[in-house]
């Protein structure tokens, strides 16, 4: 055999042995490969093909991107579904899509049957909610995000949350999450673990987390109680906002813990010294002091001296002289002084008196007193005589007259 023959033969035989290492793909078929490079809109796999096949963007992912590099990146090994071949034009069309998303509805079916948590990245925001992609495109609605409303998510972007499979429908390629469970489930487990180690009585720091007319919300450890509005001061609040304001550091007493209902009730002023235990240090027995009138009834009427403390002014206290009814004299609202008869901090008592806070308007003197005082002065007697002179001096002639 001539060497030219020998060299033709081999030739040969090592381009048989390469078309037989050359991968045979027909449309369908699942392979594997590595990103060897990436361009803004696509990316090329080498998958031991005689050609290197390229996934274009729209087959990179479940949910829109800006390019490429996004979501695969050069090296990394990838599973692709071949799309479309043609040797003449060496243009082989793969997706990495289908791939993931056949192995992902499989695996959320699992998470769902089992109400596993599990770890998405906010791909985009769109309207009514954001999306993720978990090799298909899922969806989380708004009002499934977090457990309190949120007006803008533009800020959700990229974020990763923990979630769980809300309702899946692979017919129809459907996919809803939610955190918003996860949070709930989480809270109610933290909260049954606080109000475990809460007791009656007990004092702690908390945050005021929102407001209503009817009280304040206070985080306590991740669980909120609530202070009624009767609960946050010992004066009178129209409106809690009056006092307190969001996430305002306060100290609150545990009024009761109902584990069954979930509920827990606070006090804000059970913490602070009483009104009267205030007054204790500013009012004494003899002190003659400012006060509203807040109420009026028949024996009397009962005056604020301080935010919380009212006395009583009995009705002979009102004023010097007889009065039917504290009516006469006075009127809700009105603001009176008065002189601290007695104070008794302990028994909340406290009576006042307006009268002994005025001077007492001198007395005309009674009839038979005034009869002595003329008798008994010689000035008076005279001007009397004087008066009687006088008259009959003026009136004589007349009289006289009539007599004859």
């Amino acid at each position: 055999m001539s060497e030219e023959t020998k060299v033709n033969e081999t030739a040969e035989t090592a381009n048989q042995e390469a078309m037989e290492n050359i991968v045979t793909l027909k449309k369908g078929d699942t392979v594997k490969g590595a990103i060897v490079k990436i361009d803004d809109n696509q990316a090329f796999v080498s998958i031991g093909y005689k050609y290197d096949g390229v996934i274009p963007i729209r087959e990179l992912s479940a949910v829109s991107v800006d390019k490429a590099s996004d979501v695969v990146e050069v090296g990394q090994e990838v599973e692709c579904k071949v799309v479309s071949i043609d040797d003449e034009k060496e243009r082989l069309v793969l997706s990495k899509r289908q791939v993931d998303g056949e192995q992902s509805w499989d695996l959320m079916q699992q998470r769902f049957d089992n109400q596993e948590v599990f770890e998405v990245t906010v791909a985009d925001v769109v309207k009514g909610g954001i999306v993720a992609d978990v090799g298909v495109r899922a969806f989380i609605p708004a009002s499934m995000v977090e457990r309190h409303f949120v007006e803008d998510f533009s800020d959700y972007k990229g974020r990763t949350l923990r979630v769980k499979v809300k309702e899946i429908d692979r017919e129809n390629n459907k996919l809803i999450l939610s955190q918003k469970d996860v949070l709930e489930e989480e809270f109610e487990a933290n909260k049954l673990r606080v109000m475990a180690n809460l007791q009656e009585g007990q004092e702690l720091e908390g945050t005021v987390q929102r407001l209503t007319q009817f009280g304040a919300f206070v985080d306590v450890g991740g669980v909120d109680g609530l202070v009624h509005v009767s609960e946050i001061a010992w004066q009178h609040v129209d409106k809690p906002s009056d006092v307190v304001q969001e996430g305002q550091q306060v100290r609150v007493k545990v009024l009761k813990v109902d584990p069954a209902n979930g509920k827990i009730s606070l006090s804000i002023k059970a913490t602070q010294p009483g009104p009267w235990e205030q007054a204790a240090d500013k009012i004494k027995t003899g002190d003659i002091i400012s006060g509203e009138v807040k109420r009026l009834v028949d024996f009397g009427a009962f005056v604020e001296v301080t935010p919380g403390v009212e006395g009583l002014v009995h009705i002979s206290q009102i004023a010097h002289r007889h009065i039917a009814t504290p009516f006469e004299v006075l009127k809700q609202g009105q603001t009176v002084q008065v002189k601290v008869l007695d104070f008794n901090p302990a028994e909340k008592r406290v009576s006042l008196s307006i009268k002994e806070t005025e001077e007492a308007p001198a007395q005309a003197p009674k009839p038979e007193k005034r009869i002595k005082e003329e008798l008994n002065n010689p000035n008076v007697s005279l001007n009397n005589q004087a008066m009687s002179v006088t008259l009959g001096e003026r009136f004589g002639d007349m009289l006289n007259k009539f007599k004859k």
